[in-house]
């Protein structure tokens, strides 16, 4: 059924780590669809749940290290599928990975995903996931059991199952990720695959021998140890989220967890960085 919708259009500065940031934050005021722009992004949210009163009270807004500019629209109501598959192309990751939606036609390489785009993040398209991805592509994942926290669409854990992994488990703190990964897990047959609702606190006592964990920094920080303690020996730790310039914060606190630097793919200016557990 059509809904109306009111967009935000935002201009900001810098770009990134602002629209990460800012989609968290909008998110948990019922904005439901994400688009990443040049000059910044764009949000969605039904008519009937816009508050303007609880989004002008969003402190990230008003923080003086960010530009934060933006205009309100009201948008009639139309098939958003449509839109969707108008704005949603597919990708592909050297030669071997393919993500598109249902609605395109099948393409033929090694490992073809199929993922319900319903938000911006996790289909590829952003640097993070398509070097996250190409990581997974390099992994012999036979009989591994994964971790992919974060996991939006849950496109790293499906990828990471067509390479041969027995089992996925798939957390976000988001309850519309949690349900777009459930989606995308049957979309593409991966019946190993459990999706969480929550954050590291669900970690305990479970061990893998791959985590993924495509977040931002400070999560990464704080997070760090408790992947570790779930990692195997010689387990492999896949982190994105953050930029060049971070690294060294993330190898320092690595190295505390006996967490070995491996090698890292960079786009952009973003990184995706492979460790090993010792």
């Amino acid at each position: 059924m059509s809904t109306p919708y009111v967009q935000l259009i935002f201009t900001l500065e810098p770009v990134q780590p602002t629209t990460e940031i800012l989609t968290a934050e909008l998110a948990q005021i019922g904005f439901e669809s994400f688009v990443d722009t040049e000059a910044g992004m764009e949000a969605y949210i039904p008519k009937n749940d816009w508050n303007e009163t609880a989004f002008s009270q969003i402190p990230f807004l008003k923080n003086p290290d960010f530009s934060i500019q933006y205009t309100v629209n009201s948008i009639e109501p139309k098939n958003w599928n449509e839109v969707w598959e108008s704005d949603f192309k597919p990708i592909i990751i050297e030669e071997k990975c393919a993500v598109r939606a249902d609605f395109h036609d099948p393409i033929s390489v090694d490992y073809e995903l199929i993922i319900t785009p319903k938000m911006s993040f996790g289909t590829g398209h952003h640097q993070t996931t398509y070097m996250m991805l190409q990581h997974i592509l390099d992994l012999d994942l036979d009989e591994a059991t994964v971790l992919d926290m974060g996991c939006g669409t849950g496109v790293l854990a499906i990828l990471a199952l067509k390479k041969g992994a027995l089992k996925a488990d798939a957390i976000d703190i988001e309850p519309w990720c949690y349900e777009n990964t459930i989606e995308n897990a049957g979309l593409n047959d991966c019946k190993n695959l459990t999706a969480f609702e929550g954050d590291s606190s669900l970690l305990k006592d479970q061990k893998y021998d791959l985590i993924i964990a495509n977040i931002n920094k400070n999560v990464l920080l704080k997070d760090i140890p408790v992947y570790a303690s779930c990692l195997s020996k010689s387990g492999i730790l896949l982190l994105s989220g953050f930029y060049s310039s971070d690294i060294e914060d993330i190898k320092n606190v690595c190295n505390l967890a006996n967490l070995d630097y491996s090698t890292h793919f960079e786009k952009e200016d973003w990184v995706a960085v492979k460790f090993i557990k010792q």
